[in-house]
């Protein structure tokens, strides 16, 4: 039968335990609350970015222009909007930094792998972006099994995604297509339902498709505004593009960090009822256990009493 000091260590070690992720389930229950809101305010402004920008294409038309001044890739508009054979294609992939968040970075991993070998097994390559420490480890062991390779890793947007950290990955990933490095832009994310579900989801960001979806669903009798361009309408592009793409890559990291504190508190709600179900069987055991032993010395101490009276 188990040693008592052996089941004592065994409760002390699972108390602990349960310590530590009652406090990591209180603490991601206090920062998801703050992450699903910022996502739900930002849905709506996304949404309505993406339906205006595809009516400003559909009324500039050409998207070419030589008076522009481009210093960088990302002002370089007509080239970003430019559809070719996609040889190559660049994900974006959006993972951790930490772990303990169930089965979140699993399945992200396991979603990007099956979309690189889907893309190996057409003839095109693929070049990751990845963000989180989770992605970036895993990644770079199990590429070399494929026809890819690791271009940009990001640590810090991963904790603490901003405007000016999807700014980054817009240069880097801009940069690249325009230098036609990678002829196809996509983000392997997660999709926040609530605080109990989360979809992975690939996002198509370039090229564009389907600009005129919006336009054909109009009815015949409505009549679109006409849109004026001040100073002109490829300059006004030149703005707009690069914020359109950025947007995209902001939602799909508001989205990701809402996904992992969800799922992270899940898995610490698990961890610690499991924890207590644990305490509860092994106090059992241990009850059980010393019972026998103190059984087991009355025994001895009465039969050393009938040996001495026989």
């Amino acid at each position: 039968m188990t040693n008592l000091k052996d089941i004592k260590n065994r409760i002390q070690s699972v108390e602990s335990t349960k310590k530590i992720t009652r406090a990591m389930k209180m603490v991601a229950a206090a920062k998801v609350k703050k992450a699903e809101s910022t996502v739900k305010m930002s849905r709506p402004f996304t949404n309505e970015l993406n339906t205006m920008f595809k009516k400003l294409l559909n009324s500039v038309g050409s998207f070419s222009d030589l008076t522009l001044k481009i210093k960088t890739a990302v002002d370089n508009y007509p080239a970003l909007l430019q559809v070719r054979e996609v040889k190559t294609a660049g994900i974006l992939v959006i993972t951790s930094n930490k772990g303990l968040a169930g089965a979140y970075n699993a399945n992200i991993l396991k979603q990007t792998l099956k979309t690189v070998k889907e893309y190996n097994e057409k003839g095109i390559k693929t070049i990751l972006f990845i963000v989180g420490q989770k992605g970036i480890s895993s990644l770079k062991k199990k590429c070399k099994n494929f026809d890819c390779e690791i271009a940009k890793t990001y640590n810090a947007v991963a904790n603490n995604p901003t405007g000016e950290g999807a700014s980054v990955i817009v240069s880097d990933m801009a940069e690249y297509f325009v230098n036609q490095k990678i002829d196809k832009i996509e983000i392997i994310t997660t999709r926040f339902k609530n605080m109990m579900s989360y979809f992975i989801e690939n996002w198509e960001v370039l090229p564009l498709k389907d600009i005129n979806t919006d336009h054909e669903r109009l009815h015949d009798n409505i009549i679109e505004p006409l849109m004026e361009f001040l100073p002109d309408m490829h300059h006004i592009l030149q703005k707009v593009v690069p914020m359109y793409i950025a947007n995209i890559i902001y939602q799909a990291l508001l989205e990701a960090q809402a996904s992992e504190l969800a799922s992270r508190m899940t898995a610490m709600s698990a961890a610690t009822n499991n924890a207590e179900k644990m305490l509860k069987d092994l106090s059992t055991e241990y009850n059980k256990t010393r019972q026998f032993a103190i059984t087991q010395e009355i025994i001895e101490v009465v039969s050393g009493a009938n040996a001495q009276i026989g």
